[in-house]
């Protein structure tokens, strides 16, 4: 099934050094570029992480320092890759946890301003998990009747990502052909920051979704915490949560 679309959608996929979304680097993105029109672009490119490239990460996806060590850093292409992607919706597998957060943080790290928060996001293995219940590997034997070779790069899983979601709509009457309408199906949160620290409650106001404040409104634990605001900022949190936390600090300041 050719998926009904507005703007293009990207399917990603990245390897990293490790899962630490604060600390650890991107070393490999690859995308397929889907047009309304049903016009496909990929690319794959390394990328130097500026770190070492941990023993038990390339045991996952095969990649070295060595392979990376020529590579350009994620900040020398980042501009070029948010032209690329801009105007479009996202998908990927395990995308809303990890890979958009990813993402996300490594433009702030390199200074670009993209705003992701206004981008479609469909993450095809909540939809697996909400319709089948299994992994990469076994979701493309399920949906596409075929083993995944080269499992754990970046190409092959971005190819199987999107193969899985037009099986999908094949086989879920469902599901809509629509972006509005997977983007919404495959969230199961309604995250405020890309890492869950807040959230939207059932009245759409933000509210803290960790510690001892959790469930309390943003705006008011900064009222009442003044020193909530500089833990977080100097914390080990992520540069999207410390940027949004800002954004509801000033707002709240500004409407005095």
């Amino acid at each position: 099934m050719q998926l009904n679309l507005k703007n293009p959608l990207v399917f990603f996929d990245l390897e990293t050094t490790g899962i630490n979304i604060a600390k650890d680097r991107i070393i490999e993105i690859s995308y397929v570029k889907v047009f309304p029109n049903g016009k496909e672009e990929t690319k794959t490119r390394r990328i130097h992480p500026e770190m070492p490239i941990p023993p038990e990460s390339t045991a996952i996806h095969g990649i070295t320092d060595e392979d990376v060590k020529d590579c350009p850093t994620f900040k020398s292409i980042a501009k070029s890759l948010a032209t690329q992607i801009e105007g479009c919706d996202l998908a990927g597998y395990n995308s809303n946890r990890f890979d958009i957060p990813m993402l996300a943080e490594e433009f702030l790290r390199a200074d670009v301003d993209i705003e992701l928060n206004r981008r479609k996001f469909i993450d095809v293995q909540t939809i697996f998990h909400k319709m089948e219940q299994r992994t990469l590997s076994a979701a493309y034997k399920f949906y596409c009747q075929k083993e995944l070779e080269n499992a754990h790069t970046a190409e092959a899983d971005t190819m199987a990502t999107y193969e899985i979601l037009k099986a999908q709509l094949d086989r879920y009457p469902d599901l809509q052909n629509d972006v509005n309408f997977l983007s919404q199906y495959s969230s199961f949160t309604n995250n405020v920051d890309f890492a869950g620290r807040m959230v939207y409650n059932d009245k759409g106001e933000e509210v803290i979704n960790f510690g001892k404040y959790k469930g309390q409104l943003v705006t008011e634990v900064l009222q009442k915490d003044p020193s909530y605001y500089a833990w977080i900022m100097n914390g080990d949190f992520t540069l999207n949560t410390k940027k949004i936390l800002t954004e509801i600090k000033l707002r709240s300041f500004n409407s005095k």
